[in-house]
């Protein structure tokens, strides 16, 4: 069962909501860990210095920022503290605004509000208003020692949280390297139509259960496999599809195509996967001269 992580209150003009704070989102990723290749033990990471080569002791270690090429700022922990956000315990909101006026490229971590303890009806008052407005609240709350700008949003009876990034943390387009070319390029009437037809031939109704991390899988798959005593063969890698000529061969092979799979109705990719061979799990023995 999830833990909250946080309580606190939502600060509503003069209302105060109590809420426990979960988090909305369990990361599955497969990680896996350095060995050594002879004994398969764990490697461990040191702190070492450089220039003496002499591993440093966690109590010996300083926080420096780098204001040039070997030059650092250190800062002590007091120094920071000193100038931390004040811990409120408060999620105060500052304003209401359409949901479509946000970005979701401002999006960074999705939490759950729960109302805690005598705080019912305050709670759903909230979260009914909203839902009848329509409008996202915008807050600020202060977490662990960082102050973070939030969006408080109904979902269907809970309402959810989800930190954001603030404006100078986002990089403008027009700053990558790479532009998006120059703005002369134009489309025909018909490549354009083309691509909506394209588009409408792969509508459908968005449901995420139906789409899963098929990498995942497949490693772990192989894991269990090889646990079994499985010897893992590696296929040749597949040819490089052709590449089609121009926009408009490209258009009508992928409008056929789709037409191939019915429609809107999205064939499900094929999982690639070793070729299996069995064999019998091996003990490895080392010699010793």
């Amino acid at each position: 069962m999830p833990r909250a992580i946080w309580s606190g209150a939502i600060s509503f003009g003069l209302v105060n909501i109590p809420v426990k704070l979960y988090s909305a989102v369990q990361r599955k990723t497969v990680r896996f860990h350095q060995l050594d290749q002879e004994d398969k033990q764990r490697i461990s990471q040191k702190r070492v210095n450089p220039r003496t080569g002499e591993e440093v002791p966690y109590e010996n270690l300083v926080k420096g920022y780098e204001i040039g090429p070997d030059r650092y700022v250190v800062i002590t922990p007091e120094e920071l503290e000193s100038i931390q956000p004040e811990k409120t315990r408060m999620i105060d909101i500052v304003s209401f605004v359409d949901l479509e006026q946000i970005d979701p490229i401002f999006y960074d971590h999705p939490y759950y509000l729960v109302a805690d303890t005598g705080a019912d009806k305050a709670y759903r008052l909230l979260l009914d208003a909203m839902e009848e407005s329509g409008k996202v609240a915008i807050g600020r709350v202060v977490l662990r020692t960082k102050e973070y700008l939030v969006a408080i949003r109904p979902h269907g009876q809970t309402l959810t949280m989800e930190t954001m990034l603030f404006a100078d943390e986002v990089i403008p387009p027009d700053k990558l390297d790479e532009r998006t070319g120059d703005g002369k390029a134009k489309t025909s009437e018909k490549e354009l139509a083309m691509a909506q037809q394209l588009i409408d031939s792969l509508a459908e109704d968005f449901e995420p259960g139906q789409y899963k991390d098929e990498y995942r899988e497949r490693v772990l798959e192989m894991i269990e496999r090889k646990a079994e005593g499985e010897e893992i063969v590696i296929e040749a890698p597949s040819e490089e599809p052709k590449e089609v000529p121009d926009l408009m061969a490209a258009l009508e092979q992928s409008i056929a195509s789709a037409k191939g799979q019915g429609g809107g109705e999205r064939a499900e990719p094929k999982k690639k996967k070793p070729a299996r061979k069995r064999a019998p799990a091996k003990k490895k023995t080392t010699a010793k001269s």
